[in-house]
């Protein structure tokens, strides 16, 4: 019987996929994420391969497994894995776009609001030493309406993001490499900039690009300085596409107005000087952690193992 190899606990929706197919699903359930070593001693002999982006499938893992048919990714990313070497082996690599739009941009969406509300400040007030009451200039955020925001990267879930902050009546201005054709840029409200122009504009900017050579440190030093000192960032896309010791920096020094991490650049570490700070809010990499994104993603894997068994090209191949 062929055999299946998955990393990390997924939605039983998958495993029941996998098992109809009659493959045999070996899945780990350990405390933590698996290790390398454990990694490389389970995956020798299995024919597919689901795995999280949290671990790394590196030319060791590929080359403990010849006989390995497809390492499909648990997730819309894919750089945990040595995606150029698969393809050499004639290993195809798959992932989950799609799954994660809605529920990365309303994570998104509630970043922004609470950030610029003050609302995690203000929970953290009230469980601790409470406030004496109203008054007009205790504890201000600002409002969203009119003010800027700038998408870095307006594919799926930049857009998602675009179409819910114009409800809120911001202005929408992007940059990415290739500029969207004028009708969608119509349909969301959305006008094309350079990266130097968004920083430089925008109350609020919002992350949404890959991870790639490109993509490596956008935001650093320079961009920080050049952003107007009351705006927040929002990275909900991957840490290294930010320069994060360059921006506790900025915060620190007050060069920008707060900022709002989902993901970290040496995840899941989080530098200690973040967690010092009122006006950063940090989550635990929950972009897509919905019911609903998960069993979706878990049924592209699956179905995506299913078909190469068959003999037939899987979806979603990124290499």
């Amino acid at each position: 019987m062929t055999s299946v190899l998955v990393t990390a606990a997924i939605p039983q929706s998958a495993l029941e996929i996998l098992k109809a197919a009659k493959l045999d699903v070996e899945m780990y359930t350990g405390s933590g994420l698996i290790t390398k070593d454990d990694l490389l001693k389970r995956i020798v002999g299995k024919d597919y391969l689901i795995t999280p982006l949290s671990t790394k499938v590196d030319r060791d893992v590929i080359d403990a497994d010849p006989q390995l048919k497809i390492i499909a990714n648990y997730g819309a990313g894919f750089n945990n894995i040595d995606a150029a070497y698969a393809r050499e082996k004639g290993i195809p690599v798959t992932n989950t776009p799609g799954a994660s739009t809605v529920s990365t941009a309303e994570v998104t969406t509630g970043l922004i609001i609470t950030l610029a509300h003050r609302m995690v400040e203000g929970d953290k007030l009230m469980r601790t030493k409470g406030f004496d009451g109203w008054a007009p200039l205790f504890f201000l955020g600002h409002e969203l309406a009119g003010k800027t925001l700038g998408i870095v990267g307006l594919g799926d879930i930049g857009q998602a993001v675009a179409k819910r902050m114009k409800a809120f009546d911001m202005s929408i201005i992007y940059t990415q490499r290739h500029q969207l054709d004028a009708a969608t840029e119509a349909k969301l409200g959305a006008k094309f900039v350079s990266l130097d122009d968004l920083v430089a504009q925008s109350d609020v900017i919002s992350l949404h690009c890959p991870l790639n050579d490109a993509t490596h440190h956008l935001l650093g030093a320079a961009e920080y300085r050049q952003m107007k000192s009351s705006a927040y960032l929002i990275n909900a896309a991957r840490g290294p596409v930010i320069d994060e010791a360059a921006l506790l920096t900025a915060l620190q020094d007050g060069e920008i107005a707060g900022a709002a991490l989902d993901v970290y650049e040496a995840e899941p570490h989080v530098d200690d000087g973040f967690k010092q700070l009122d006006n950063v809010i940090l989550t635990p990499h929950v972009g897509n952690a919905t019911v609903e994104a998960r069993d979706a993603m878990a049924a592209i894997v699956a179905k995506n193992v299913v078909l190469v068994d068959q003999q037939q090209a899987p979806k979603f191949v990124v290499n």
